[in-house]
C-alpha cells in the first residue's frame, strides 16, 4: 500500500474524520509551536545579547543623550531640557531629544541593536522621587567589548560639556548631585597667597595623585587630608577652587550641619564620590568643635538620623573609609576643633591662610592695574598697611572693585581699604 492509498484511507475512515485527525493535526501543530519558542529561547540564550541599564546608574543619561546623536529609527522622542552657563555669565537653553519609552533601533559598528525603555509607573525611586527607569540594548552576538565600547563613546561624549570646567557636586539623598552649572577653571594665578603657601600644597596634592604606589607597598592607607584655616576672606574657598581646576578635579561640597546627615549616609557619600574629586568640608567648627563643648550641649549632636562626632571622625579614617581621597577642611577658628580631628592620619598637612603682607598687596595691586609701575604697587601696599595690619584678600578686592578704572584713586584712598568687604 502505498502512502497516497494510505491518506485516502484515512480520508475514509469515519474515526478519522471525526476527530482523530484533527487531534493529530492539532497536537503536531503545537508541539512545532513549542519547538519554536524553545529554539528562540536557546537562540537568545546562546547568540544574542542583553544589557541592562538601569535609571539609579551613572551611565544612564549619558547613554539616553548618546543614543540621540547617533541617530536611531524612531519619531518617538521625549525632550530634557539643559542650561549652560558662558564666560560672561549668560544662561542659554538647550534642548536634548532622547527616545521616549518604547521601543527603537540603531546600527553601530556593524551590528543591529534594538533599544528598549522602560518606565515603571508602579515603582519610584525614591532617592529622586521619579518614576523607576531603564534601558535595554539587544543585538545579536556574543562580543561583550561591543557594549564596553558603547559606553566608553557615551561618557567621553558626556564628559566634553564639562570639559574646561569644574563641576561641582552637593550631597542629595544617597548620591551626589550636579549643583549649578560647570564653571570656568580658576587659575591659580589668580588667586595670591603669601609667597610659598600654594605652590606647597599643589605640589603635596601632586605627589599624592601620582604617587599610589608608595602607600600601598608600605600598607599606608591611601588618603590626604588637609586643613586650611585662618580669618574669614582670605581666599581658602578660592584657592580649593582653583586647585581643582588646576588638578582637572570636580568639587564635593559637604555640608556637616545638614540636618538629614546621619553617621551612616556620610560615610556612604565618601565611598561613592565621584572620581578625581575634592571632598570639602567648610567651616568644620561650625559643625563640631572640641569634644568639651559637644558634652555641654549634647542634644546638637544627638538624636536620630543626626551625624555624631564619632561618625564623623571613623568616616575621615575609620575601618570602613574608603581610599583614593582628597578631604579638604576650612575654618576660621582652629583653636575650637578637636584635637582628634585634626590629628596626623586625619589632617596630614596645616596651612594657615592669614591676612595680606606686603608682598601679596603688591602683586594683587598689579594684577588690577597691569598698567602701573612696581613703584606704584610699593607705595599702595605701604599705605594700606600703615593704617591696618589686618587685611584681607577680600577687602583688597572690594576696594579694587570699587575703583576698577582709577589706579590713582586707589592710592590717594589706600588707608580706608578695611571699610571694604
Amino acid at each position: 500500500m502505498g502512502l497516497q492509498d494510505f491518506i485516502s484511507t484515512l480520508a475514509e475512515n469515519p474515526y478519522f474524520n471525526a476527530g482523530a485527525g484533527l487531534f493529530g493535526v492539532g497536537f503536531a501543530v503545537s508541539l512545532g509551536r513549542k519547538g519554536t519558542q524553545v529554539g528562540m529561547v536557546m537562540f537568545r540564550r546562546h547568540c544574542m545579547m542583553t544589557l541592562e541599564v538601569t535609571g539609579r546608574d551613572k551611565s544612564y543619561n549619558w547613554l539616553l543623550n548618546w543614543i540621540s546623536t547617533v541617530g536611531t529609527r524612531t519619531q518617538h522622542m521625549s525632550v530634557e531640557t539643559t542650561f549652560n552657563q558662558n564666560d560672561t555669565g549668560k544662561i542659554t537653553t538647550n534642548f536634548d531629544f532622547v527616545p521616549s519609552t518604547g521601543a527603537h533601533f540603531m546600527y553601530y559598528r556593524g551590528h543591529w541593536i534594538r533599544i528598549e525603555r522602560t518606565r515603571e509607573k508602579q515603582m519610584v525611586d525614591m532617592h529622586i522621587g521619579a518614576p523607576w527607569e531603564s534601558v535595554t540594548l539587544t543585538t545579536i552576538g556574543r562580543n561583550r567589548e561591543l557594549f564596553v565600547k558603547l559606553l566608553e563613546e557615551a561618557r567621553h561624549k558626556a564628559l566634553e560639556k564639562t570639559e574646561g570646567k569644574t563641576v561641582m557636586f552637593t550631597g542629595m539623598g544617597a548620591e551626589w548631585r550636579q549643583f549649578g552649572y560647570p564653571r570656568n577653571k580658576r587659575p591659580l594665578s589668580s588667586v595670591c597667597l603669601t609667597r610659598g603657601i600654594s605652590e606647597r600644597i599643589v605640589n603635596d596634592v601632586q605627589e599624592f595623585i601620582s604617587n599610589p604606589g608608595w602607600y600601598w607597598d608600605r600598607g599606608i592607607p591611601y588618603r590626604r587630608g588637609y586643613l586650611l584655616h585662618g580669618p574669614p576672606g582670605c581666599g581658602k574657598s578660592s584657592f580649593i577652587t582653583a586647585l581643582a581646576g588646576e588638578l582637572d578635579f570636580s568639587i564635593c561640597v559637604l555640608n556637616l550641619s545638614e540636618p538629614g546627615l546621619s553617621d551612616d549616609r556620610l560615610n556612604h557619600l565618601l565611598s561613592v564620590a565621584p572620581q578625581q574629586s575634592i571632598i570639602l568640608l567648610e567651616d568644620i567648627d561650625a559643625a563640631f568643635g572640641s569634644r568639651d563643648i559637644s558634652s555641654e550641649n549634647p542634644s546638637v549632636y544627638q538624636g536620630m538620623g543626626r551625624l555624631t562626632f564619632s561618625g564623623l571622625l571613623n568616616a575621615l579614617d575609620g575601618v570602613a573609609s574608603t581610599e583614593a581621597r582628597i578631604v579638604f577642611m576650612t575654618t576660621n577658628h582652629i583653636d575650637r576643633l578637636d584635637p582628634a580631628l585634626i590629628r596626623p592620619g586625619r589632617v596630614d598637612l596645616r596651612q594657615e591662610i592669614g591676612y595680606c603682607d606686603n608682598d601679596q598687596l603688591q602683586r594683587m595691586f598689579l594684577r588690577f592695574y597691569p598698567e602701573e609701575s612696581k613703584i606704584h604697587s610699593i607705595e599702595f601696599a605701604e599705605r594700606a598697611l600703615a593704617s591696618s595690619q589686618r587685611i584681607s584678600p577680600a577687602h583688597v578686592q572690594g576696594f579694587f572693585m570699587c575703583n576698577k578704572d582709577s589706579a590713582h584713586e586707589v592710592l590717594e584712598q589706600a588707608h580706608t581699604i578695611t571699610q571694604y568687604a
